[in-house]
């Protein structure tokens, strides 16, 4: 076998033949013109495809971004869980303080925002961990110790009997969090065509909404349990994921970009090919094109590091992808995960606190999937803009109606308005957010990049839910949904930055976006600037 061309076996693959030889990607003028015309034919090929097309050919890439997404889960489940447990009477007589005859026990403040917080700065470990050892064995391999180590740390958390012990079981729990959502969007988007990136990445939001779903009936069934099986039944309810999702991963194909990267073209054609129902031809020249866009990435990045990141025009990829990670903290998205806390604040009864909490999970889940729709109309810019527009529109509404009556029917208001926001968030920023920070980073560098994104987005949140739970609880400012001025004025900053920063993306391949940033294209020209096939910079 040629030098160059990786013999290493792969499991369950049988003997391959390399689609190109060592002298074809070794010519002058970067790659021999059988590759380049292979790639022509793949890129013009994946512009053409329609999405009901690209769900037909591609039946496999769908299922293995989701089984992928679905570690997400656990992170989401855990995350509303503690946020449901403020709200749980046994948890709070338990471990609360009493306040007053009419508030009872409530969690302190402190508590509240340490046992949040905990678990966020232990998943902005894990992604520094996860980040390396991503690119050096790939998504696959660092997941699967991702789901080990997560069947481990449950154990703390479920046998805890105090808050500091929650507060380490949350902080390690974190960990394998950090290696789910820096690996999650990046594997979607690289094993899937042009035409199901949106589709698969928006999917990351949907796995949020099906883990509190879980969490709000997991609650709502046992609030009114007075003994410690009430949160301990949950916590148990962890174990239902990692085992699965594991033995699925250990069968799943590596993504053929991360493959490519490391020379293994052969791995790479079988792992397309495992992907789609194409025929080996155009499993080929798929090969060719992803060899295409990575010798001209490697042209200013060969070995990434963290480092990489900020240099270069990959700093403003960077930029833009911390930025849109960090404002989903800005626009609605922590009304969402405390809505059941806040609802009870907003004055509902605990009981129809976490009914209403459940609903609103649920109909995350249906936004998400109208979102499907959206994305295939309208650009990644255009959702962005108007969902946060609206979103800005809902918080004002909220903090006006909290302003000026108490009443039970402006109570009322204000619940709906938090279902709205939500909604509304799980419509709009909350996909389409996955889909922008996935396709933003160069290919050389998405397994850092995904990581530094979602590390903005925690370092981002720690802060913010200090203020939330500042806002909402008795002890604290007692805003209820006062709060909507200080959100809708955080998420109209995030409007003015994403209508001068943020470019449509949609529609374009990863060479596309790579020739964009390196020719400085302002971000309102992106989607009207026009790049030949043959371009290569």
């Amino acid at each position: 076998m040629e030098k160059g061309i990786s013999t290493q076996p792969h499991l369950g693959d049988e003997e391959i033949k390399p689609a190109y030889t060592t002298q074809q990607l070794e010519t002058s003028d970067a790659l021999d013109v059988n590759i380049k015309g292979d790639a022509f034919q793949a890129e013009n090929a994946e512009h053409a495809m329609g999405l009901m097309e690209a769900v037909k050919l591609y039946p496999m890439a769908c299922f293995w971004a989701f089984v992928m997404s679905f570690t997400i889960v656990m992170e989401s489940f855990d995350m509303f869980l503690v946020g449901n447990f403020v709200a749980l009477p046994a948890f709070k007589n338990k471990y609360g303080t009493f306040v007053s005859e009419s508030e009872g026990y409530v969690v302190p403040t402190r508590w509240q925002t340490a046992l949040t917080q905990a678990g966020q700065i232990g998943a902005l470990l894990g992604i520094f961990i996860c980040g390396p050892i991503a690119n050096r064995y790939g998504y696959r391999v660092s997941t699967i110790v991702g789901l080990i180590c997560m069947n481990a740390t449950i154990f703390i958390s479920f046998f805890g009997n105090s808050l500091p012990v929650f507060l380490v079981g949350q902080l390690l729990e974190g960990i394998p969090w950090g290696f789910f959502i820096a690996n999650s969007p990046a594997y979607a988007s690289e094993i899937s065509p042009l035409a199901l990136r949106s589709v698969c990445t928006a999917y990351l939001q949907m796995c949020w909404a099906i883990g509190s779903i879980i969490v709000g009936a997991a609650t709502y069934a046992l609030n009114n349990r007075a003994d410690e099986w009430a949160f301990r039944i949950p916590f148990a309810l962890q174990w239902l994921f990692p085992t699965p999702l594991l033995v699925l991963l250990f069968f799943a194909p590596e993504s053929p970009w991360w493959l490519v990267r490391k020379g293994r073209h052969d791995q790479a054609l079988r792992s397309i090919e495992r992907l789609g129902r194409s025929s080996k031809q155009n499993a080929s020249e798929v090969l060719a094109m992803m060899i295409r866009t990575n010798e001209i990435e490697k042209a200013t990045t060969n070995n990434p590091t963290y480092l990489d990141l900020f240099k270069g025009t990959d700093l403003r990829r960077t930029l833009i992808t911390c930025f849109v990670y960090a404002g989903q903290n800005f626009a609605g998205n922590l009304i969402a995960n405390q809505a059941v806390y806040f609802f009870e604040q907003a004055g509902m009864t605990t009981n129809f606190s976490f009914a209403l909490g459940l609903i609103t999970s649920c109909l995350q889940c249906v936004a998400v999937g109208c979102s499907w729709l959206l994305s295939s109309w309208f650009g990644r810019r255009t959702i962005y803009l108007w969902g946060t527009a609206a979103n800005i529109t809902f918080l004002f509404a909220l903090g006006i109606v909290a302003a000026t009556s108490t009443s039970s029917s402006a109570q009322f208001a204000q619940a709906i308005l938090g279902v709205i926001i939500s909604f509304t968030f799980a419509l709009t920023l909350g996909p389409i957010s996955y889909t922008i920070i996935s396709e933003t980073s160069s290919v050389h560098l998405r397994a850092l990049s995904t990581g530094i994104g979602r590390a903005a987005y925690y370092i981002a949140e720690i802060p913010c839910i200090y203020l939330a739970s500042q806002m909402l609880n008795p002890t604290g400012w007692n805003l209820a949904g006062k709060c909507g001025f200080i959100w809708g004025g955080t998420a109209t900053i995030c409007w003015i930055l994403a209508y001068f920063f943020l470019p449509e993306l949609r529609r374009r391949s990863y060479r596309e976006a790579d020739i964009l940033f390196h020719r400085k294209v302002p971000a309102r020209k992106f989607a009207s600037t026009v790049i030949d096939v043959q371009d290569n910079e």
